[in-house]
């Protein structure tokens, strides 16, 4: 037993203190690696189309621009159609890994919204992430190609916009109201099944509210010039519309406000204004008219007119062009589709709902007995642009009832060049009704008669020409001049101050004093004409008496 503890001290004297040091330091190792696995976050997968400006252990990835990540790895991915890059997150960033999480690139960008990006000039491009409010974990991401437009937890609302094929609306493109930016389209894509485009929109807060059950949206263009039978217009949006395009939406003013849209409805986007306003007139009738006519300047869309005021649409010229005429019709004619829509007229309160199609129906029918008839006028002479007019007509005739495919026909009559043209063959006709033979019979003689008096006028003027020419006459205007002299001297011979006209003073001087005195004379013989023959004293006036027959 001694010897066996002995030999058990010699072979512990042989442990020597030295090897604590590496004893520690592979413990200190150990712990370091442990720690350093306990601290480091998840590993995530990014894809994206390419890798332009990524870089293994330099690109960063960064929220609010806070380093919450770094690139370990780019690599292609197994059928070379994009690459795939991984990424060492940081200690308990768990929570911002989820289904609602996205990541861009973020580098230099000129976009409509103007020039991003520029500090990655020179510290290079950098990964952004924004959380997500889902709660199902995720670590496997597309990259996508634009930053969003909105973070998800961004105040506003999401709404969904369906539209026909030839939408031109991009990501970022603006949403206006009244030409003011109040959100921005998040997403496009075209769905080939419908044959339709679908776009996402945000609306952020607080123009949310003005999206309403009644809102319509449509295409604003950069510049608009619309020429048609109600005038010429033109409209320009925005100047970031004029570079890009964009949607703008409102509410028409003859439709009430409605309740507030709920998230993630869905509105029809129309091309334009006009066409968002028609979409509100959803209750209306339909009627065939059946044009003798040429439709030329008839088009898609033209008004429906009642005395000046719109009451429906034409929805297609022609229409059904193949079907069977109504056995009453002698001509082929082109059969067009309108509607009569009520809505436009307005209704005591404004819901579509409480306008009776039926009692519309029924009225339009008395109507029809009553001669309102349906004619094609021209709107715009410019453009020959066309309207249909609606309006009574007091020669309108019997109205028959009569379909066309289904479709009630409203009666029509023609007009407009329809109506010159009739105008026109009517003056024919009656001039055709003119007795022109007797007319140009006196024409002829009016005529010949004149040319008689013109030949008198002719020979009238040859006669005073030669008349004229003879020198004859050329000594007698001698001789009247000579005289005209002579009596013009004899008239300087009667001036006041020649002698003859002296002498005539003098003589009429003196004749008008003897005027003078024989005025007393010629009164007295006024007055007494026995003056001349008896002595004006006498007494009286003398007796006649008989002779004395003894003085015999």
């Amino acid at each position: 037993m001694p010897e066996a503890h002995r030999a058990e001290r010699h072979r512990q004297s042989r442990l020597s203190p030295i090897w604590i040091v590496p004893l520690v330091a592979v413990i200190i190792g150990l712990w370091l690696v442990y720690d350093n696995y306990a601290r480091r976050g998840p590993e995530i997968t990014l894809e994206m189309p390419n890798a332009e400006g990524i870089e293994a252990g330099k690109t960063l990835i960064k929220t609010r621009n806070v380093q919450v990540g770094r690139v370990t790895g780019v690599r292609l991915s197994d059928d070379l159609t994009h690459t795939v890059v991984t990424a060492r997150m940081a200690e308990d960033t768990d929570r911002l890994l989820n289904e609602g999480t996205s990541f861009w690139v973020v580098k230099p960008r000129i976009g409509r919204e103007g020039i991003s990006g520029l500090g990655t000039v020179l510290s290079g491009a950098y990964i952004q992430l924004q959380p997500g409010n889902s709660n199902q974990p995720q670590y496997h991401f597309e990259v996508l190609e634009q930053p969003p437009v909105a973070p998800p937890n961004a105040e506003g609302i999401r709404i969904n916009l369906v539209s026909e094929v030839g939408s031109s609306l991009n990501v970022g493109d603006p949403v206006t109201y009244q030409g003011f930016t109040v959100g921005r389209v998040e997403n496009t894509e075209f769905d080939p099944e419908e044959r339709e485009m679908r776009h996402r929109l945000f609306i952020e807060a607080p123009y949310d509210v003005l999206v309403t059950e009644s809102t319509r949206f449509w295409t604003a263009a950069a510049i608009s010039l619309n020429l048609d039978s109600e005038g010429f217009r033109v409209s320009l949006e925005s100047l970031e519309t004029l570079a890009g395009g964009g949607v703008t939406f409102g509410i028409p003013s003859d439709v009430p406000m409605g309740p507030e849209a709920s998230p993630d409805a869905t509105y029809r986007l129309y091309p334009d204004e006009e066409s968002a306003l028609q979409g509100t007139f959803n209750r209306y009738l339909e009627y065939v008219l059946l044009i003798d006519d040429t439709v030329r300047g008839l088009s898609r869309g033209s008004p429906v007119e009642y005395r000046g005021v719109r009451v429906g649409t034409v929805v297609s010229v022609p229409w059904h062009f193949s079907a069977p005429q109504p056995d009453s019709r002698q001509r082929f004619a082109i059969p067009v589709l309108i509607r009569i829509e009520p809505q436009r007229l307005g209704s005591n309160d404004g819901a579509p709902e409480t306008i009776d199609l039926d009692a519309w129906r029924e009225r339009i029918s008395r109507m029809f007995d009553y001669g309102l008839r349906a004619s094609l006028k021209t709107g715009n002479l410019l453009t020959g642009a066309m309207f249909v007019d609606l309006n009574f007509q007091q020669d309108a005739g019997e109205y028959q009832r009569e379909t066309f495919d289904g479709q009630t026909v409203f009666p029509t009559t023609a007009g407009g060049f329809a109506q010159i043209e009739q105008q026109v063959s009517n003056l024919l006709e009656k001039l055709n009704q003119l007795e022109i033979e007797p007319i140009l019979t006196g024409l002829d003689q009016n005529l010949q008669t004149s040319q008689q008096v013109l030949s008198e006028v002719r020979d009238t003027a040859e006669s005073l020409q030669a008349l004229l020419n003879d020198p004859t006459t050329g000594d007698l205007l001698k001789n009247i001049n000579a005289s005209l002299r002579e009596l013009r001297q004899t008239l300087q011979g009667l001036s006041p101050e020649s002698d003859a006209y002296r002498e005539l003073t003098e003589t009429l001087e003196s004749l008008d004093q003897l005027i003078r005195d024989l005025q007393p004379v010629a009164r007295t013989l006024s007055e007494q004409p026995s003056a001349l023959i008896f002595d004006r004293s006498g007494g009286g006036d003398p007796i006649p008496r008989a002779p004395d027959r003894q003085a015999r």
